[in-house]
């Protein structure tokens, strides 16, 4: 039985509410100044509820309000496809790859495989910002510049993914593998029908991560983007606000950053429950 305390329940409630309120606040704001004229932001004190602008500032953004030099030169349209292309692609492949290697280093024998892990769990000591010149190098040298293969193959790799299938794989009971093998399962078949569906809630946990890990990069499509036709929402907000001869049309830019919120949330959303127990979950 659970003793009730109204104060101490109405204490908690409060400071979930202001949590909330503080967490909120921002993208509120953020959000007003997207439906208002260039104007109303120029002036003390700034708009604390929505104008008459928001179908007119956001159909500029997504069209071809934004397809002039002046106020950044792409539509966000484009730049929200690139990110989405770039940040599936990572997600997927780093989960992919970083399986399929665990899968490798748990369950077969083979010389130097505890070397192999180790070198592959010292990369969490080199990020992309330690490696970059050389990994530009040799992707400017193969011709991968201004292409979703150079945005997204030099970072496919994961050791932290790597590392949690390793330690989910190893929590998997061996009567599992021995029953597989006297049933006449392969390894694929093994790894396809037992571990994939075992492993949902980690997949699940690791794509919500991923996701947003490769929809927020900026420095590495900063380098590998030279024309605008490759161009993130991450670097496009940012020519959006540095733009020459003219003032920042910030209507706009909140718009797209509002557009750019989206995706990862619903990410987020969708994915939430499996998200949760992949964190929280110990036992199969």
């Amino acid at each position: 039985m659970v003793e009730k305390r109204p104060l101490l329940t109405a204490i908690s409630h409060l400071t979930l509410i202001l949590g909330v309120i503080v967490m909120v606040f921002p993208i509120w704001v953020v959000f007003v100044a997207s439906t208002h004229h260039a104007a109303d932001l120029m002036t003390a004190p700034i708009p604390m509820w929505p104008g008459d602008q928001l179908w007119q500032n956001y159909t500029a953004v997504l069209g071809e309000g934004l397809a002039n030099p002046a106020a950044g030169g792409v539509s966000v349209a484009l730049m929200l496809k690139n990110s989405l292309i770039t940040a599936l692609v990572i997600a997927i492949g780093k989960i992919a790859v970083s399986f399929i290697g665990a899968f490798a280093i748990v369950y077969f024998r083979f010389r130097f495989r505890m070397i192999a892990f180790w070198i592959i769990f010292m990369t969490l000591m080199l990020p992309v910002e330690v490696r970059i010149l050389p990994t530009y190098k040799v992707v400017a040298d193969l011709g991968l510049l201004n292409s979703y293969v150079g945005l997204t193959l030099p970072i496919i790799a994961s050791a932290t993914a790597t590392f949690l299938f390793r330690q989910f794989f190893m929590t998997v009971p061996d009567e599992l593998a021995e029953a597989a093998r006297i049933d006449g399962a392969g390894p694929m078949k093994f790894l396809r029908d037992i571990l994939l569906p075992l492993s949902r809630t980690n997949i699940a946990a690791l794509f919500v991560i991923m996701f947003t890990f490769g929809w927020n990069q900026y420095l590495w499509p900063l380098l590998m983007t030279t024309e605008s036709d490759y161009l993130t929402i991450t670097i496009g907000i940012q020519r959006l606000i540095n733009v020459a001869d003219t003032d920042p049309q910030w209507p706009l830019v909140m718009a797209a950053v509002i557009l750019a919120m989206l995706p990862p949330v619903a990410v987020v959303l969708a994915m939430q429950k499996l998200f949760v127990k992949g964190l929280v979950e110990t036992e199969k």
